[in-house]
């Protein structure tokens, strides 16, 4: 059949004779990248999502920096011994208001105690009730949380009711309240469950959220078609799968609740005075603030690097642990 051409004005299409005489052009083998596909191991097991996770962390100076103060922090509660050998509660009104010397690097409060040693010996009280009270949040929220977000129907209806009156109490001001009852059995133990027994919602929040998230997905579909009860799915299944916000926030939260702690010490119904402890020792250095600043500054600098090391930590568990921000 002959070639068929069209005239025109040039803008109308080219022969067909023509543009079998055009020239093509192929990319070369190597220029395509199959190579580099090709040689890429694949044979190995897929990586975990806190396998991940570990090697994002480990990149980030950030989670070194708050590891370290938080790994100093619990050494210094656990052993404060082995970081002083005075006695907080040995007092001199001789060395009232003294300045830093051989064997007291901080100097004297008020009443002439070492501020170094009951800096140290303060961290004790205060990580101690941090813990405590963070191990019941995580327990009673969890578990009100797991269950609401899991069964739903009347289980999320009633226990979210509850959530929602609890978390519009505020933290403090009911601990206030409450302490005042138990104002002749003061200790790390009552001050902790109370806290823990006004401190849980933000948690159960967190967990109904994600496990209703999480509970939809295939591998649960699959584990209950094979005859696993809905409680082993929740447990083995679910709740192994929506830790990770749940770790996040129990982070944050000691650091809070220490924050929260001294603030009760700080008010004088918290921590008996018998309890060294960093708030109760801010309320005490108020009297010298104006003639010895650095009273204050000791207990006040420890408590802040701190919680600034839980925050810090917490901040970057999330960064590592967030689908979005590990996708970047």
């Amino acid at each position: 059949m002959p070639d068929i051409t069209h005239t025109g004005t040039g803008h109308g299409p080219e022969p067909v004779a023509a543009r079998r005489h055009q020239e093509h052009f192929f990319a070369e083998l190597d220029e395509t990248g199959l190579g580099a596909v090709d040689a890429v191991d694949d044979s190995g097991a897929p990586s975990s999502l806190w396998g991940e996770a570990w090697k994002k962390l480990r990149r980030r100076a950030i989670f070194w920096v708050s590891a370290f103060i938080i790994v100093l922090v619990c050494a210094v509660a656990a052993f404060p011994t082995l970081f002083t050998s005075l006695d907080p509660r040995f007092c001199e009104l001789g060395n009232s208001l003294d300045g830093p010397t051989a064997g007291h690097p901080f100097g004297f409060d008020r009443q002439g105690c070492d501020i170094y040693a009951r800096t140290i010996y303060g961290a004790r009280a205060s990580v101690t009730v941090g813990v405590l009270a963070t191990i019941a949040v995580v327990i009673i929220g969890t578990i009100i949380g797991a269950v609401a977000g899991f069964f739903g129907g009347w289980f999320d209806t009633i226990l979210s009711r509850i959530t929602d009156i609890f978390f519009a109490i505020p933290l403090v001001l009911a601990a206030i309240v409450i302490m005042q009852v138990f104002s002749q059995h003061r200790n790390t133990l009552t001050v902790a469950a109370v806290l823990a027994a006004f401190g849980w919602t933000q948690i159960a929040r967190i967990t109904r959220g994600s496990v209703m998230s999480v509970k939809n997905n295939d591998y649960v579909t699959a584990a209950e078609s094979l005859g696993v009860s809905r409680l082993s799915a929740l447990t083995k299944h679910i709740l192994p799968n929506a830790a990770a916000p749940i770790i996040v926030y129990s982070t944050v939260a000691l650091g809070i609740f220490i924050v929260a702690e001294a603030t009760l010490s700080f008010l004088g119904i918290g921590l008996p005075p018998s309890i060294t402890s960093w708030g109760g020792d801010i309320s005490k250095a108020q009297a010298s603030l104006r003639s010895n600043a650095t009273v204050l500054f000791y207990p006040a600098g420890a408590l802040a690097l701190t919680v600034l090391g839980f925050i810090m930590m917490g901040d970057a568990v999330r960064d590592a642990l967030d689908p979005k921000v590990r996708t970047r």
